[in-house]
């Protein structure tokens, strides 16, 4: 278990340290904010897809193996990081580090269900692997300021190369239970998940930087976007014309799977509530990771709450309860949040974060449990094809989730921006007075009054804009509890139309 927990820090600090820092690193890296993002890009890239071929990879070469040499991997690239000065050189290091870290998260969820009976590796071990991956993004921010202190950018991946050695140990001295071998690769699947990589990798790009560049503005996002289509098309038709499939097109189709990832789908995009919404809109108001250290506490202490809740209450039949209380959850916290201003700090929101880390803890096991189950009645070819739900709901669920609520805080303050600056003008003497007071702090350096109330002007405009983006913020948590409630409602509905359903069923026999 413990050596679970430091594979899933391993990989997840890795992920998280860049964007838990991203004004930080551009500094280090004279970067932009749209360069830095890149950076980001660069590693779900490859890494959204990467599990599939790793899953066959490791039916076929070996458990042992494919653990060895992947940990040797992610502890090269590790180092790679330490010598890395510019943003070009960081682009390839990230690439790689995305390919690399890829197989971590499947070592950190086999050591884990490795410790537990096959009774309890889909309850028990299922909650604790995952809350093993909601722990990781917390712990970024908490030892982010310290880190970067020692060594900026390089101070980061100094924690992450010193993690990957203790994970080489660990690896080496815990073997996993060996697998039989056989083989399962084939030329049409490598060309079938290259065409998948493609599309995945293409997706995330743009998911990672459309709202940066603005979805209808920059030319390349259509032709990635072209791109991604064309491929999963073409992997779709290799598929479907093989007469035993790697990847099941028509089970994934099907009413049952649609339902199950449209929810998932919901559920990322309720979740960015607290990823890209709570933090971002700390940021936004100029706290840093040192400035918020009780409130990312409060998180990560919920987080595993949650996740031990659902492994002490999971069993087969309450997955729906389960999920009507985590949306109960967070409908409620992202409404409290909807009430903030620009004198909200993190000790208002305390309660509110809480609730949705527990909820997001206690959301997802079930959910995965049910589609692995449903994949498993099927047959164990059908693993392969649950893989590809689990990735397109998680990896580009959350860069999806990220990308809408950024989207949306970005329409909504340009709304907000226009209605404030329609009443503010110079003939408003509340208006000329607020001026003169702000430009009147400049009155030591500034002899001139023409340049005083330009200067006065200049800080009114950033204080609308500031009041703009606090009521942006709010309606994206209101929305985000307005899509908690909903889905909390068509739960409860599905729930009443079952029930029914098995009350007619169990009367039939009676009747007749």
């Amino acid at each position: 278990m413990l050596a679970s927990v430091l594979l899933a820090l391993t990989q997840g600090l890795g992920m998280n340290l860049v964007s838990a820092n991203l004004p930080q690193i551009q500094g280090s890296l004279g970067a932009t904010t749209n360069e830095a993002t890149w950076l980001m890009a660069a590693y779900m890239a490859p890494n959204v897809s990467l599990s599939l071929l790793l899953f066959k990879i490791r039916m076929q070469f070996g458990l042992r193996r494919f653990a060895e040499l992947s940990i040797l991997g992610f502890v090269l690239v590790s180092g790679m990081h330490l010598v890395v000065d510019d943003l070009q050189s960081a682009l390839v290091v990230r690439f790689f580090s995305g390919i690399a870290a890829s197989p971590m998260s499947s070592l950190a969820f086999l050591y884990m269900l490795e410790l537990f009976p096959p009774a309890r590796k889909m309850n028990i071990g299922l909650c604790l692997a995952l809350t093993n991956t909601a722990i990781a993004m917390p712990v970024a921010r908490l030892i982010s300021p310290a880190l970067l202190d020692i060594g900026q950018w390089h101070g980061l991946y100094l924690m992450e190369m010193a993690l990957a050695l203790l994970s080489v140990a660990a690896v080496y001295l815990l073997p996993l239970t060996p697998q039989p071998r056989a083989k399962v690769i084939s030329l049409l699947d490598v060309v079938s998940y290259a065409l998948l990589a493609i599309g995945f990798g293409a997706l995330a790009i743009v998911l990672s930087l459309g709202r940066l560049y603005w979805w209808f503005e920059a030319p390349w996002i259509g032709i990635l976007l072209a791109v991604a289509i064309a491929s999963l098309a073409g992997m779709a038709m290799i598929e479907l014309s093989r007469k035993t499939p790697q990847i099941d097109v028509r089970w994934l189709t099907s009413r049952e799977i649609l339902h199950f990832t449209g929810a998932l789908f919901l559920f990322r995009i309720v979740l960015a509530e607290q990823s890209s919404g709570a933090f971002s809109f700390f940021q936004m108001l100029g706290l840093l990771n040192d400035q918020i250290t009780t409130l990312t506490w409060i998180i990560l202490a919920a987080s595993i709450s949650g996740g031990l809740a659902c492994a002490a209450v999971m069993k087969t039949g309450r997955e729906p309860v389960i999920h009507v209380v985590s949306l109960c959850l967070i409908a409620i916290g992202a409404y409290v949040d909807s009430q903030a201003t620009n004198l909200t700090r993190p000790a208002e929101m305390y309660v509110s974060q809480a609730m949705i880390a527990f909820a997001s803890a206690l959301f997802l096991p079930p959910a995965l449990a049910t589609g692995m189950m449903s994949a498993l009645k099927k047959g164990p070819n059908y693993i392969l094809s649950f893989f590809v739900v689990f990735l397109l709901t998680q990896n580009l669920g959350g860069l999806l989730g990220s990308a809408f609520f950024g989207t949306f805080v970005t329409w909504r303050e340009k709304f907000h921006s226009h209605a404030l600056v329609q009443h503010v003008t110079l003939i408003d003497p509340l208006v000329a007075q607020r001026t003169t007071q702000l430009g009147g702090v400049y009155a030591r350096v500034l002899t001139d009054p023409a340049l005083r109330n330009a200067e006065g002007v200049a800080l009114l405009a950033q204080q609308a804009t500031r009041e703009a983006n606090v009521l942006a913020y709010n309606d994206a948590f209101l929305l985000i509890s307005a899509l908690s409630a909903f889905a909390l409602i068509a739960l409860l509905l599905h729930m009443g139309i079952a029930a029914l359903g098995r009350r007619a069923t169990n009367l039939q026999p009676a009747t007749t």
